[in-house]
């Protein structure tokens, strides 16, 4: 694949250490105003770095644009002009939508938005993904290129919103969850180290246990919970105190906020 990201910051790194750790690259142009901050990248093979939008665009078949908010739609006009019925526009920025990329750049562009999360930078991204009518032609490209860097998933635009709740704030939810497992396992008598690592690695193991087995949730517990055992004191313990309805109810929270902030936009 011919591919450019423009605006090359730490999203567009990790995109691109992922493509280059998996040779999932023709060519690959990475454009940023300060080259400094890309020059990790100097001297892998068929990578070019340049501070030229345009020159990335005309040497490429997948634009990835993962700049800030406020220059995309600078760019979009900058770069619209040598535009071809080949290129699939990638974008990653939260908040711009389709119709929006649409008016400037044309509806009959392959136009893709791509929401990862910061697990993207090991590889383990839960990314969600929509598009315009024709993008939908295009949009196996993207699953490929970010299914190299995680796992991706095929949203209406409409669900996008939810999807940041879920999957970018979720990370923040979910470490939420790993310190109180540390914090409790040194009140049992693990020192600070011993407890974060048996945190990681067992919220680790169970979620891979549901992505290999693809089994509901209930069903692993059922085969960790024993009548009358430790396990189904402790969750009807946390189930008295809230566990489930507080991290429902701050999603809800998360999910009100955001929706709150695009009407503020508009």
């Amino acid at each position: 694949m011919k591919i450019a990201i423009i605006g090359t910051g730490n999203l567009g790194k990790s995109i691109a250490r992922g493509l280059i750790t998996n040779n999932a690259i023709t060519s690959l142009y990475l454009t940023k105003r300060d080259l400094d901050g890309v020059k990790e990248f100097d001297g892998y093979k068929n990578v070019r770095l340049t501070t030229d939008n345009i020159e990335a665009v005309k040497q490429s078949d997948i634009i990835i644009f993962a700049i800030q908010p406020v220059h995309f739609e600078a760019i979009l006009n900058d770069v619209k002009s040598f535009l071809t019925e080949k290129h699939v526009l990638i974008s990653t920025i939260t908040g711009f939508l389709i119709p929006k990329i649409e008016g400037i750049v044309g509806a009959d562009k392959f136009i893709i938005r791509a929401m990862p999360n910061t697990a993207i930078a090991v590889g383990k991204s839960m990314t969600c993904l929509c598009s315009n009518e024709q993008g939908k032609k295009r949009i196996k490209i993207a699953e490929a290129i970010f299914n190299r860097l995680g796992h991706s998933l095929s949203i209406p635009e409409s669900q996008m919103q939810a999807a940041t709740v879920v999957c970018a704030s979720g990370i923040a939810f979910w470490m939420r969850l790993i310190r109180a497992t540390t914090q409790a396992a040194i009140q049992l008598g693990f020192d600070a180290k011993e407890a974060q690592e048996l945190a990681m690695f067992t919220s680790e193991g169970a979620a891979n246990l549901l992505i290999t087995n693809g089994n509901h949730p209930e069903e692993e517990i059922d085969r960790v919970t024993t009548p009358q055992g430790c396990t189904i004191e402790g969750l009807n313990e946390m189930e008295h105190k809230g566990l489930s309805s507080s991290l429902i109810q701050g999603m809800v929270a998360s999910f009100n906020k955001i929706n709150n902030i695009k009407k503020e936009q508009i």
